[in-house]
């Protein structure tokens, strides 16, 4: 290649490179205002096909003609609500005259005369949290300011649950960003160098998002609030990662005097194979979640992996494109300096933070190391007081909630299950047998049966004499309306003594399925409804983390040994992050039951947290333990330990800051599950960065010497070494 066409490739490439990640920002960018467009917050698609809740579902459109979701509507007076009968008349008129309403119940004024609740569905294809916020304002405007007024039910805590995530968008983004720059400004002293990362990080969000949005569409993948939040601050972190990593490298090739596009093609070999290592542990370790039975981890996988890709391929292109165009300048006005002092006389006499980091673990490697691993078991002592066996669904939602206080004052004048009842789909000639098993259960208060030919819908059953009895719900005297029946199958409508969404409510379905089974026989019954989806997505969940992990931590240590090719560091690498997200958990747990007063956690937090923790957290060990090997193959293993030390302190130290500062932004969403995920993943990353990665696995390795490299020829190779009194000597 001639000299005229290299500089013209030195110009071209990058504009090139930088026009279409340009490109590929400015049409993806306005997909964030649409992910509510592709978006779903309903628990129970997420759950396999098989699942006893999913059946019970597919089947309810059979009974009642629509697909639909209830909503109770409950009004309380400080007085007797008699003389408002015709208020409460007026209010289920109005109530199906929202757009998005299906029907109306008249209104059931409680025992105590005190509150009415009314049943409505609402159509299951519409604008949930639209249609709710129109039912609240009509049925307020309905019985005037004197009644209080509250719309709860699985509708009403679906609504409260997306207006939480309302603005996830340009909050959770705008937090995440503010505190990378920050933390960029205070690293890098520098007013260009942060804009140009944050720009590789937001052009890589802005392109993953557009693929995930029209993945989404086509109905490949679930998208909910829950994956949207992780893959913004996914993208934006990994991105930001990959990306300090890169410059640290451009920089040192400066330092050493060489010009731009020299210095760019040094610094992008040296990086490549470090960030194509992490990125790729992360995806198969994001792509473990496959195996999930729950729609939304398996979505979770492919979804996150995209945006890992999409960090990588900023960080290899559309940086190093702007880095070669603006060269020194990008780092003004600290710009790194020619000749800067070599590394072996910074571990012998400078005084910063990693050079008397490295003489630390040079004189007292085992003491150091033994002592990290102390401090992390007694961390770890914490996890047996975690609660991670789901929390009621009232609790998902942190702050205000409608739905919530609604639950509460329905418990005080009726049963706290009403509105949200469980289902229980019957064999037409077992109908009455089930029945009378549902009444002698003590957590349900009552039973009917789905009915075409009921005013409300339902009509109450009992057993009697081994015959199912239905009771008329018209004027006396009056025909009872016949339970419909499809396919041979009744469908039991039992309604609870406990809310819904509450674990004692759990325990009785649970119970109810396994009196059902034991009576029954051959014959089958299945049990569905708001309680049933819960239990059904925690036993799921806890399903899927008994399987996941364990593949992920085998997934990942293969891929260690292949990176370092070796087998004893890998398995030291991996036993660091177990115990460090052990530690991450203990800890978490204590400060969710002793200052946060949390109610439990779901399932699959600690699922997330894991994948997070150790895909995430062993990037830095990859980062150390890539240059570690570098460097050993030249100057020892012993000598390697401390110079990589040295190398990427600064910059694994600034990545793990800003990972966990764009993690603890997702505590912005009001919502149980992303504040405890923001706080373990956040601290578990702090801890690998400031502990793990600076002191426990270099003292480790460096008491274990080149044996660390087992079984590889490194391990056996014994180089040129320093002097028997210096740092980094071999004995």
């Amino acid at each position: 290649m001639t000299t005229r066409s290299g500089r013209i490739l030195r110009v071209a490439l990058p504009v090139v490179l930088i026009l279409v990640w340009l490109a590929g920002a400015a049409v993806g960018g306005p997909y964030f205002g649409r992910v509510d467009e592709v978006s779903t917050n309903d628990r129970a698609a997420y759950l396999p096909s098989s699942a006893e809740s999913t059946v019970v579902g597919e089947r309810l459109t059979d009974f009642t003609g629509d697909d639909t979701i209830p909503a109770v509507i409950v009004v309380e007076s400080p007085d007797d609500l008699s003389p408002d009968n015709d208020r409460l008349t007026a209010l289920s008129e109005r109530i199906t005259e929202v757009l998005g309403v299906d029907s109306s119940s008249p209104a059931v004024v409680s025992d105590d005369a005190r509150a009415a609740q009314l049943f409505v569905q609402v159509d299951a294809d519409g604008e949930l949290r639209e249609i709710v916020e129109d039912l609240r304002e009509t049925a307020r405007d309905a019985v005037g300011a004197d009644l209080e007024v509250w719309v709860t039910g699985a509708a009403g805590f679906s609504a409260d649950l997306s207006r939480a995530f309302t603005g996830i968008d340009g909050l959770l983004l705008g937090v995440a960003l503010i505190a990378v720059f920050v933390i960029l400004v205070i690293v890098y002293r520098s007013p260009l160098l942060p804009v140009l990362v944050l720009m590789t990080s937001t052009f890589a969000l802005c392109v993953a998002l557009l693929t995930v949005w029209w993945l989404a569409r086509a109905g490949i993948v679930v998208l909910n609030g829950q994956i949207q939040g992780i893959l913004f601050i996914l993208v934006i972190g990994a991105a930001t990662d990959y990306a300090l990593l890169y410059v640290a490298r451009f920089r040192e090739a400066l330092a050493a005097g060489q010009a731009r596009w020299p210095a760019t093609w040094t610094a992008w070999r040296r990086t490549i194979e470090p960030v194509a290592a992490s990125g790729g542990t992360v995806i198969a370790g994001l792509l473990c979640l496959l195996l999930s039975d729950l729609a939304t981890n398996r979505a979770l996988g492919p979804i996150a992996s995209i945006g890992i890709v999409f960090a990588m391929l900023a960080a290899l292109t559309f940086l190093p494109a702007l880095l070669a165009i603006t060269g020194r300048a990008a780092f003004w006005p600290f710009s790194p300096r020619e000749q800067e002092t070599p590394v072996e006389e910074r571990i012998e006499r400078a005084r910063g933070v990693w050079p008397r980091t490295a003489r630390a673990v040079a004189r007292h490697p085992r003491r150091i190391w033994i002592a990290c691993t102390v401090a992390l078991l007694v961390g770890a002592a914490g996890v047996v007081g975690l609660k991670a066996d789901g929390v009621a669904q009232s609790e998902l939602v942190l702050g205000e909630s409608e739905a919530r206080d609604g639950q509460v004052v329905l418990a005080e004048h009726f049963d706290a299950g009403s509105g949200s009842p469980a289902y229980v789909l019957v064999p037409e000639d077992r109908a009455a047998e089930t029945v009378a098993l549902l009444e002698e259960a003590a957590g349900v208060a009552s039973v009917g049966a789905l009915s075409a030919d009921s005013v409300s819908g339902t009509v109450q059953v009992s057993a009697d004499g081994g015959e199912l009895v239905a009771s008329s719900d018209g004027p006396p005297g009056a025909e009872a309306p016949a339970p419909t029946v499809s396919d041979g199958d009744l469908l039991l409508v039992a309604t609870l003594a406990d809310a819904a969404d509450s674990l004692a409510a759990e325990e009785t379905v649970e119970e109810l399925r396994g009196s059902l089974d034991a009576s029954l026989g051959d014959a089958v019954a299945l049990v569905g409804g708001t309680t049933a989806t819960d239990l059904d997505t925690n036993d799921t969940s806890i399903r899927d983390r008994t399987l996941i992990i364990p593949v992920i931590l085998a997934v990942v240590l293969l891929i260690l040994m292949v990176l370092l090719r070796s087998v004893l560091a890998p398995v030291l690498l991996i036993l660091s992050v177990v115990v460090s997200f052990a530690t991450a958990l203990g800890v978490s747990a204590v400060v969710f039951n002793t200052v946060f007063a949390f109610p439990g956690a779901d399932p699959v937090v600690p699922l997330y947290a894991f994948v997070f923790l150790v895909a995430l957290g062993i990037d830095y060990n990859i980062f150390l333990m890539s240059r570690v090997r570098e460097e050993s193959v030249r100057h020892g293993t012993r000598t390697g330990i401390l110079r990589g030390l040295v190398a990427t302190g600064g910059v694994i130290t600034s990545a793990g800051l800003v990972l966990a500062a764009t993690f603890a932004a997702l505590g912005v969403i009001p919502i149980l599950f992303l504040a405890q995920l923001a706080f373990i993943v956040a601290f578990g990353v702090l801890l690998d960065t400031l502990l793990v990665r600076s002191l426990l696995i270099p003292a480790l390795t460096y008491d274990i010497g080149r044996a660390i490299w087992w079984p590889s020829d490194l391990s056996r190779r014994i180089p040129r070494e320093e002097g028997p009194g210096r740092v980094g000597s071999t004995p």
